[in-house]
């Protein structure tokens, strides 16, 4: 039985299955036990439902989705109809977080009563569901259909404190959880019968299918390809029915998009973020303190890495080498909280307490204060190692020396200094105040703690840190590197830019490759050809279009032109007559017909040299778990996380098949392609 205790004339029910009362099949059983005994206690007169200070119930057992334990009974929709029939009112008092069917649960009772802080939402849409124990149904008879539909929609959770005026509580309270639910279910119980029950309330028909054919109008593409929004909306829409049919409609959408690949994609996500976290044993050792980082480099890159810092409540050094730089930055720094505080997001004392812990200076003999430094200079090997002798020269014994580089090599910069050991990467995406990913490189001499010091510090900044082995590009970089030289072979093989970008983010990538080099600027990728122009053999398949726009000074949106011609920052629905002369030009030198090229065909391909490339880094070492590439993939590089990355993709594809259409893309791109062995994937 659940624990159940006495509270005078109240039974009061506390969920007890820590850490965050997931409702298992345990625990539904053990709480229907406990109601019932309460019902038959005469001593009872009311009930309060409740959890601990983390968590009221954060939802459904995951680990039990899809398995027969999810639909064992009592299931969930049983456990509702109980509490609201019970013969005594039963009132939830929420605490920490009640989610999706924690929420479920508090909104079949009678009443809610909630701390200020308490933080409720139904996040089903974020592994591909929608909520399935009646949330469709009772939220929006509660809240109303725009407030219900912003919170399942969104997945994000609110606070109490902002509801509190929605309808869903009864009571929002500073303290004394448990004593206000007692109060307000002993009032239910002194009214009498019949309590209120969510379900009695029927919004009107027409406001109901206004909203949705509202909403379904509103919808983003990216959103019309994900089955759970459409499904969303099918089951609002059911509002307008009797109760019991939009339960009933509900539980079939519910049902369907179960078993999908979308939310099997979604959960095997989930668990892969993870996973991607924990180290092997021989790794597993303490790691460095770190209160105190300094970022050398003050641009984009250095700022965002020290508002990061910064709002992980470490103390940040900001090292420049000009003044004039120093000041640019510092004042991105400010003008960053002051938009987090005019828009609400940030108190104006947090945001003073984040910038009290900023220092500014050009004095490297500041180094020997901090624990940890992160170089975030130009990406260049010799500017680098320059900065890190620099480096080695001031900062104390023990400190942590970090690089972003993003693709140059690691060990080449550790060599730089006399203590290789406290050398590792950690490769911030940009945003670096916004991006979760973080790769954490592991140099051929970097020691264990510092490695850990490294995972530690990700997850202390609330990224996604994920292990990786020192090779160019790392994980990331290279397999995206992969899938933009296939899609400059598409260029010559006969697509368009805007086709091969339509037919990606048709799939669900955020954006297509060209807009994407585009927006970060082509001068990137051809600094980093440069830099590999001497090693490249002559032999190798190269496509000269990308060096084509640079000598022409088309850098992007950054110019006002690179792959497409940009007006008030809006690009051109199409390339124009300058970039389809420089892919002609290159198609004629390359021979051969080229031929239109279908979305579909575009895709496959994409995907193909992602899947080959990711079948390479795994047989280097230079991923240790296959997962972690798709993880590296969603969080990084616009990968629709709703097909679970390249790795999952290529599980769902037959085997054989996929084998031979890679065979046939690494024939096709020449001279020093290598074929991936997909049996380090497909298990």
């Amino acid at each position: 039985m659940s624990l159940y205790t006495l509270q005078g004339a109240v039974a009061v029910i506390t969920l007890d299955h820590p850490p965050v009362q997931a409702l298992s099949h345990a625990l539904r059983a053990r709480l229907l036990q406990a109601l019932t005994a309460a019902q038959a206690d005469a001593a009872v007169r009311a009930i309060v439902l409740t959890g601990d200070a983390r968590a009221f119930s954060a939802g459904a057992d995951v680990s039990e989705m899809g398995t027969p334990l999810q639909t064992a009974e009592p299931r969930l929709d049983q456990l509702l109809a109980t509490l609201e029939g019970a013969a005594k009112p039963v009132v939830a008092a929420l605490a920490g977080v009640a989610l999706g069917g924690g929420l479920e649960l508090a909104l079949a009772c009678h009443a809610r009563v909630a701390l200020e802080g308490a933080r409720v939402g139904l996040p089903e849409i974020q592994i591909g569901l929608i909520p399935g124990g009646g949330g469709t149904q009772r939220l929006p008879r509660l809240v109303g259909l725009p407030t219900a539909l912003e919170m399942m929609q969104s997945g994000q959770a609110r606070t109490a404190r902002s509801l509190a005026d929605s309808g869903l509580f009864d009571r929002v309270v500073a303290d004394d959880l448990v004593p206000a639910a007692a109060t307000v279910a002993l009032r239910q119980a002194e009214a009498g019968a019949p309590w209120p029950l969510a379900r009695d309330r029927q919004p009107e028909a027409a406001a109901v299918r206004f909203l949705v054919d509202t909403a379904r109008a509103r919808l983003q593409p990216r959103q019309r390809l994900q089955s759970a929004h459409t499904a969303l909306l099918d089951a609002l829409a059911a509002v307008a029915d009797p109760f019991e049919a939009g339960l009933a409609r509900e539980r079939a959408l519910f049902l369907g998009l179960v078993a999908s690949p979308q939310a099997r994609a979604l959960r095997y996500l989930f668990k892969a973020e993870r996973e991607v976290v924990k180290l092997p044993a021989a790794l597993q050792v303490p790691p460095r303190p770190v209160d105190r980082v300094a970022v050398i480099g003050a641009g984009t890159m250095g700022t965002g890495i020290a508002i990061s810092a910064l709002d992980a409540g470490l103390g940040v050094l900001l090292l420049e080498q000009a003044q004039e730089a120093l000041a640019a930055g510092v004042q991105r720094i400010h003008a960053h909280y002051s938009s987090r505080v005019a828009a609400g997001k940030l108190t104006t004392a947090r945001a003073g307490e984040a910038l009290a812990r900023l220092t500014a200076t050009l004095d490297w003999a500041a180094l020997a204060q901090v624990d940890l430094v992160v170089e975030a200079v130009f990406e260049d090997l010799a500017v680098k190692q320059a900065v890190f002798q620099r480096i080695d020269a001031h900062a104390r014994p023990g400190a942590v020396l970090a690089t972003n580089t993003s693709y140059l090599d690691i060990d080449g910069i550790a060599a730089a200094t006399g203590r290789p050991a406290d050398v590792l990467g950690l490769h911030f995406f940009s945003p670096a105040q916004v991006m979760k990913l973080l790769e954490v490189v592991q140099g051929q001499a970097t020691a264990p703690e510092v490695l850990t010091t490294g995972m530690a510090l990700g997850q202390h900044l609330g990224k996604l840190p994920v292990r990786c082995g020192n090779a160019f590009g790392f994980i990331g970089n290279r397999i995206y590197n992969a899938y933009r030289r296939q899609c400059e072979f598409i260029l010559e093989d006969g697509a368009w830019p805007e086709e091969v970008d339509q037919a990606l983010t048709g799939m669900g990538f955020a954006m297509g490759p060209f807009a994407v080099a585009d927006l970060s600027g082509l001068d990137i990728a051809w600094r980093m050809r440069q830099a590999q122009a001497t090693s490249r053999d002559p032999r190798e398949r190269y496509v000269p279009i990308l060096d084509g726009l640079c000598e022409r000074g088309r850098l992007g949106r950054k110019t006002g032109a690179g792959y497409y011609v940009y007006t008030d920052g809006q690009a051109a629905p199409a390339t124009d007559a300058t970039v389809r002369d420089l892919i002609e030009q290159a198609r004629a030198a390359r021979g051969g017909t080229p031929q239109a090229l279908a979305a579909e065909t575009i895709r496959r391909r994409a995907l193909l040299a992602m899947v080959n490339e990711a079948a390479l880094l795994l047989a280097e070492g230079v991923a240790t778990r296959a997962s972690d590439i798709d993880v590296v993939l969603v969080q990084g590089y616009g990968f629709p996380r709703w097909e679970g990355g390249p790795v999952f993709w290529a599980r769902q594809q037959d085997p054989v098949a996929l084998a031979d259409e890679l065979a046939t893309l690494v024939a096709a791109a020449g001279f020093g392609a290598r074929q991936g062995d997909l049996r380090v994937l497909l298990v």
